[in-house]
């Protein structure tokens, strides 16, 4: 009778116990499941690293942020640019933070949250071109003989494929390597968004010239898994959020600073 007993007590807690420990595991791990973020750490001052070899920037700063909005940790995966949609719909990452332009042709694969930047194209010119900030537009880049470098996988690479007919187009890798295709005089230009025409400028003063009147504004916002909508509506809440409470006006400050005063000064506006 005893030994009946202990076994149904036995029964009776184990059937109380299960269901308890398993909400226990369940509750850890949705916790402490990170929040993986793709981006490219070759775009400084919004991605790259530091010399203790660790992410940092602009966009690493909001990927953490919003991992504290979440209540998740953060954690940072370094993927070249053209290789952070196919990471993102293979389910590798689970967004995209790394300087990226919505756009129509990537809206057809991917989704994004609200805008969270604007900014426009603009060309870092080498000072024997001819171009000038007066005179930019499509007409004066797209002649015969006119040699224009871009980035491979940019929006500049596809403005620069559907405006530019008559002008050779080198597309590259790397932004360092457009840039010394400029200042050793075997491009005309390097058609990049505004913030880093400006820097390359500033790093090569007397062979280049910056021209920061866009020839095309564009917009750039996180990238999603289509049909993540909750994940999207937390994302455009805690952007909503963050732009209220100064978090912008603060990265934009602490990483560029002397960007928006020289656009300031140029009468451009600028971009948080």
């Amino acid at each position: 009778m005893q030994k009946g007993v202990n076994q149904l007590i036995l029964l009776l807690a184990l059937a109380f116990m299960i269901p308890v420990c398993g909400c226990g595991r369940q509750e850890s791990s949705s916790a402490d499941k990170p929040l993986v973020v793709g981006m490219d750490l070759s775009y400084p001052p919004f991605e790259t690293i530091n010399s203790q070899g660790a992410p940092t920037g602009v966009s690493v700063d909001l990927a953490n942020a919003l991992g504290e909005h979440l209540h998740r940790p953060v954690r940072i995966e370094n993927i070249p640019f053209t290789g952070l949609i196919p990471s993102l719909l293979t389910g590798k990452i689970d967004l995209i933070i790394s300087s990226m332009t919505d756009t129509p042709e990537r809206e057809k694969t991917i989704a994004f949250s609200d805008p969270y930047l604007s900014i426009g194209l603009a060309v870092l010119a080498g000072k024997k071109s001819g171009l000038t900030d007066g005179a930019i537009g499509t007409g004066a880049l797209d002649q015969p003989g006119r040699i224009l470098a871009v980035r491979q996988g940019t929006t500049a690479q596809a403005w620069a494929l559907d405006h530019l007919n008559q002008a050779k187009v080198l597309v590259l890798d790397k932004e360092s390597s457009a840039v010394m295709e400029v200042t050793q005089g075997k491009a005309d230009g390097f058609l990049y968004d505004q913030m880093s025409v400006w820097k390359n400028h500033q790093e090569h003063p007397s062979d280049t010239i910056a021209l920061l009147q866009p020839v095309q504004k564009e917009s750039w916002a996180l990238g999603l898994r289509p049909g993540e909508v909750a994940l999207r509506d937390q994302v455009n809440a805690f952007l909503k959020s963050f732009r209220a409470s100064g978090g912008f006006e603060h990265l934009g400050d602490l990483y560029l600073k002397d960007q928006k005063e020289a656009f300031a000064k140029a009468s451009i506006p600028f971009y948080f």
